[in-house]
């Protein structure tokens, strides 16, 4: 059966942004950002909030024709073009190619996807993930961890009403101070 897999940078304090949605503390250099490449091409589909499917969509479909782009940026541009994305909005009525919408999460409709073949899919999205965690339908948690206290913004699982127990699979240390924390639920 394939996996529900959280995919989010944190600062050390739990913020997955800083005011005003700032994400430029995230430290993605080369060796990361190939790392996730990695991680994510052997996905079957991105399921994304509106706001993370907009974020993407304004600038991933083309960023592979910006000449000044990195590899690993580049190759990214490619894994997000051919994969499937399936975006929960109550207001977005459609989107473009290989998205579809969905108003509700609806658990069962979320398991019979999850029974069909291919890769694992990654869930995006901070209000998505507390959703999906309210249903219990997230497998892994793969929270890459940079190395800054923001002291306030957006944390990822605030309001969370019910713990969940977790088992750590992996870590890994990257070259710019940010760890891998791999943990799957424990069921």
């Amino acid at each position: 059966m394939r996996k529900i897999v959280v995919h989010m940078s944190v600062s050390l304090d739990g913020f997955f942004e800083g005011p005003d949605r700032d994400i430029g503390w995230h430290r993605v250099d080369d060796e990361l950002h190939t790392f996730v490449n990695e991680q994510l091409s052997g996905m079957s589909a991105f399921l994304f909030g509106r706001v993370t499917h907009e974020l993407m969509a304004d600038f991933w479909p083309t960023a592979d024709r910006d000449p000044e782009i990195s590899a690993p940026m580049r190759e990214f541009a490619g894994i997000y073009r051919r994969m499937p994305r399936i975006v929960f909005s109550r207001t977005l009525e459609e989107a473009e190619w290989a998205t579809s919408v969905r108003h509700e999460v609806h658990p069962e409709d979320i398991r019979a996807l999850q029974r069909q073949p291919g890769g694992d899919m990654t869930v995006g999205g901070a209000d998505l993930i507390r959703t999906f965690r309210r249903h219990d339908l997230i497998d892994e948690y793969r929270l890459y961890v940079n190395p800054v206290l923001l002291g306030r913004g957006r944390q990822l699982f605030d309001g969370a009403d019910t713990p969940s127990d977790l088992r750590l699979v992996e870590t890994r240390t990257f070259g710019n101070g940010v760890v891998l924390l791999r943990h799957e639920v424990a069921r």
